[in-house]
């Protein structure tokens, strides 16, 4: 599975207008999951979510984690994370995990940033969503799991 983190000081998701989701400080986790992926994974990558340090101690080094802030997580389904963008100009999809499997692993990851972590908000696999965020830095990093 995969993870694009980014943090943020504040993010919304919209699925038809409507506000679906929203955190303030925290985490925006894009999720894409690949063939291969297992529960294992998607156990794995809630972790490293979690506990990524991403977060400024006193000195202004990322050494704080979601886990320590106690931010808002927010998870969503990403297959274009999944493509492979090797050749041409055109992402291919057959290195994505098929829709249901990939719909049970996003959903074991949620199931698990739930249990470890207090605010944790989800887009909808399958939907046209629109995602408003403020990437505090910018930091972004790529995750695996």
């Amino acid at each position: 599975m995969i993870a694009l983190i980014q943090r943020t000081s504040g993010a919304t998701l919209c699925i038809a207008g409507d506000e679906t989701a929203r955190i303030g400080p925290g985490l925006v986790a894009l999720i894409g999951v690949v063939k291969s992926d297992t529960e294992a994974n998607a156990r794995r990558l809630a972790e490293r979510v979690r506990t990524y340090r991403v977060f400024p101690d006193a000195d202004g080094r990322m050494n704080r984690s979601l886990a320590d802030t106690g931010g808002g997580l927010l998870l969503v389904p990403n297959f274009t994370l999944a493509a492979d963008t090797d050749k041409g100009t055109r992402a291919g999809f057959s290195t994505g995990a098929p829709p249901e499997a990939a719909e049970q692993l996003f959903n074991q990851l949620v199931h698990h940033a739930r249990a470890a972590h207090g605010e944790v908000q989800c887009g909808v696999f399958g939907a046209h969503m629109q995602i408003t965020l403020t990437n505090d830095g910018p930091v972004t990093f790529w995750l695996e799991g």
